[in-house]
Formats: C-alpha cells, sequence, structure tokens
C-alpha cells in the first residue's frame, strides 16, 4: 500500500510545472542529505577514494549538491513515465547529433555511465529508435512491472532482466537494435576484472569491448547533464570509439573507466556516488564501507 501511495503521489507530481518540480528535488535533496545517514556515509567514502588531494570542504560540497541532483533525477521521473513525448521533447537539448545519426541502421552500443540524467538519454533514445536494454529485477512486483513498462512506454523497446544474461542483447544487437548500457557499478569480479577508477583498484565488467567485437557494434557514449534553475537537460552524444575493440579486454575496459573519469570531472555532483562501487576489493581485502 505505501508504494502504490508513493507512486500516485510521484504520478501527480508530472502535473507541475518543470522549475516546481526542480524546487521540490533541491529542498527534498537537503532533506535526504541528513536522513540518509548510511547513503551519505557511502558518498563520503567514495569521495574520499576517488579525490584524497581535495579539501574535505569541496566533497562535503560535492556530496550535499550530488544529494539535491539525486533528488532532481527521482521527482523529474514523474515527466518521463507519464508526461507526453512532447513535452519530453521540449526539456531537452541534444549535442552532437550527428553522432546518433551516424549510427543509424547498424549496430550500436550506447555507453551510459552513471549520472543522475541517464533516464532522460534513455527516453530520448527510445522516441527515436528501437532500442534494447536490462533491468534489475524489483522485489516489489508491483514496482518491477511499473517500472517495467514505463521504460518500453514508446516504440518497440526490449529490455532484459540482468539474470538473462547477455545472450538476448548480442541477438538484439546482431538485428540492428542499439543497446542502452550502463556498466560502470560493482556488481562482483565475474565477468570482470580489477580496473583503476580514479586509481582505486573498481571490480568493473569487461562485456563492452567483448560485446562490441561478437556484434561489430560501434561505440557511442551518451551522457546527461541536468541543467540549473529549471532549463532542462543536454545529452551529449560523443564520437563512435575508433580502433575498438582492441582485442586487450583489460585495456579496452580501462578506456571505459577514463572515458567516465573524463566527464566525472566536469560535473561530479552528477554522478551516482551513493552506490558502493569498491565494495569488492582485490584478494578478498576488506570493504571500504
Amino acid at each position: 500500500m505505501l508504494i502504490r501511495t508513493a507512486v500516485f503521489s510521484l504520478w501527480l507530481m508530472h502535473f507541475l510545472p518543470f522549475r516546481v518540480l526542480v524546487a521540490i528535488g533541491n529542498i527534498m535533496g537537503r532533506l535526504f542529505y541528513y536522513l540518509a545517514k548510511e547513503r551519505r556515509r557511502v558518498g563520503a567514502v567514495n569521495l574520499n577514494l576517488c579525490f584524497p588531494d581535495t579539501s574535505e570542504d569541496w566533497r562535503e560540497h560535492v556530496l550535499r549538491e550530488h544529494f539535491k541532483m539525486f533528488a532532481r533525477g527521482f521527482f523529474e521521473r514523474s515527466i518521463l513515465f507519464w508526461s507526453s513525448p512532447r513535452r519530453i521533447r521540449g526539456l531537452i537539448r541534444i549535442e552532437g547529433i550527428e553522432h546518433f545519426n551516424s549510427i543509424k541502421g547498424r549496430a550500436a552500443i550506447f555507453l551510459t555511465p552513471h549520472f543522475v540524467g541517464l533516464d532522460i538519454a534513455g527516453s530520448w533514445i527510445s522516441q527515436q529508435v528501437d532500442a534494447v536494454s536490462v533491468y534489475s529485477n524489483q522485489k516489489n512486483r508491483y514496482l518491477n512491472d511499473l517500472l517495467y513498462n514505463k521504460r518500453i512506454r514508446f516504440r518497440d523497446q526490449k529490455i532484459f532482466s540482468r539474470l538473462q544474461g547477455l545472450r538476448p542483447i548480442i541477438r538484439e544487437l546482431r538485428s540492428g537494435k542499439p543497446f542502452f548500457y550502463l556498466p560502470d557499478q560493482d556488481q562482483g569480479i565475474k565477468d570482470g576484472a580489477f580496473i583503476p577508477f580514479f586509481g582505486v583498484q573498481a571490480a568493473t565488467i569487461t562485456a563492452l569491448p567483448r560485446l562490441a567485437a561478437m556484434t561489430k557494434a560501434a561505440v557511442v557514449p551518451c551522457v546527461t547533464r541536468l541543467l540549473p534553475d529549471g532549463e532542462g537537460y543536454v545529452v551529449s552524444f560523443y564520437p563512435a570509439w575508433e580502433n575498438y575493440p582492441t582485442g586487450d579486454d583489460i585495456a579496452d575496459t580501462r578506456r571505459m573507466n577514463d572515458f567516465i573519469e573524463q566527464r566525472v570531472l566536469e560535473m561530479p555532483e552528477q554522478y551516482f556516488w551513493l552506490h558502493k562501487r569498491f565494495k569488492t576489493r582485490p584478494d578478498g581485502g576488506t570493504s571500504p564501507y
């Protein structure tokens, strides 16, 4: 009952002007910073590990701003879930559209790191082309079905559970559907390796170069920036990576992490710091959390 009430409240919010939603997100983000003690600690650990040479004041400022951005991303999903395609597109400015157009009709992987606005890019892409992605099953059946249905509401989208593995993804890529891929979280060392992320060894899935090699897919990075003061979003597409993959999965995955690091430096408050990115440690070492 609690989840259904929360979803109903979120549905009501999509009727609000966008600037009001932004203001609500900022206010709730300040509140979450104080209430979500455990997540605040995780974020602080991540920032300490990734930016050890910065001041404590700077890291705290980034974390406070991140909570606001995280809350914005949550409440603004009401627009993605229930507003019209026209309203959604009206909030988005596209940079690098030529890189998106260059892969139409061929296998492509949109490399989409975990920035708070990643679902914005997903919504825009799903209005333009039939695409494929993955999702994590939710324990609550009602919530799981809601999230599933909202992510396929435009065109002929296909999403598969992570439990289904890569086989259906490979099949859809080979059929010409681009893959919306989010590979930068700690899912253990199976199918991965320890790759530096801001100088810290991080368990990282090495599937990106393997998928690109098996399907001959172009890798096109895609990153979303939330703009201040209700100005909307910028979705940036980057040039397809040349000479990728090289056949060296470790070096190719390191290239992915290097790219993500560069984008994090551009907007550190918008990267998803509340995930336990460094939970899995080499040689079974102690988690920093």
